[in-house]
């Protein structure tokens, strides 16, 4: 009879209470947190955040404004570890408005669309403004260099289309430009492309910006088909 009490004693004490709660907490805490937890971040959380960033990352309106994205380029890197091999992804994006505005960025991250998402929103906040002849090509020939990539762009007549292949077609594609010739030699890196792609656009000018600094007015300087003609053309240019 003693050794029938003494058991039922102990259990309702509130002393045995808590010396039971530790018990239990090392198998939850072996649940939820130390190295299970971490499996659970590298396979299944990182997954469901990724399809998130599928569903939001495509419709991106800069305030309203509708803009052109190109995708160009993704760089897939891997690093291999003790739990077998890690991946990253670099995306390279430009984008434009189609109205003579237009950038590029770069973007890293362990998903594909979340590193879609970093380049496009670090294009938009680098654009830049090219002025355009009739809002269809440029105004002159221009050369661009960068790294051993060196780009040649040309103005053309209406009708030409885009002549020009690879990174290139999708900066003039954003851009807005319908006709143009282009020619890139040296280097097929994409990153190289564009950065001399930009700064060939960068170099552009307008006669209206020349005039102006020049102290002259725009049929002065473009009256090499007759006064009445140079004026004509001059009243037809805008940036």
């Amino acid at each position: 009879m003693a050794d029938e009490i003494i058991p039922t004693e102990a259990a309702a004490s509130p002393e045995g209470a808590p010396q039971e709660a530790p018990g239990r907490g090392p198998r939850g805490g072996r649940g939820r947190g130390g190295p299970g937890g971490g499996g659970q971040n590298r396979g299944g959380r990182d997954n469901r955040g990724g399809r998130d960033n599928r569903r939001g990352a495509p419709g991106g309106d800069d305030g309203g404004e509708e803009l052109i994205e190109k995708l160009v380029h993704i760089n897939r890197v891997s690093k291999t570890v003790k739990g077998g091999k890690r991946f990253g992804f670099a995306a390279l994006v430009v984008v434009g408005d189609g109205k003579g505005r237009v950038g590029f960025g770069h973007g890293k991250a362990r998903e594909v669309p979340e590193a879609i998402s970093k380049a496009t929103a670090a294009a938009k906040k680098a654009m830049v403004r090219v002025p355009l002849r009739d809002g269809r090509t440029l105004h002159h020939d221009g050369k661009g260099h960068f790294g051993a990539g060196l780009v040649t762009v040309r103005s053309a007549p209406q009708g030409t289309g885009i002549i020009a292949g690879g990174p290139m077609r999708a900066v003039f594609e954003s851009l807005g430009v319908a006709d143009v010739v282009t020619k890139s030699v040296g280097t097929s890196n994409p990153y190289n492309m564009i950065r001399a792609t930009f700064e060939a656009l960068t170099s552009q000018v307008s006669p209206k910006s020349v005039a102006q600094r020049r102290g002259k007015k725009i049929a002065d300087l473009l009256g090499r088909g007759g006064s009445q003609a140079a004026e004509a053309e001059a009243a037809a240019i805008a940036e």
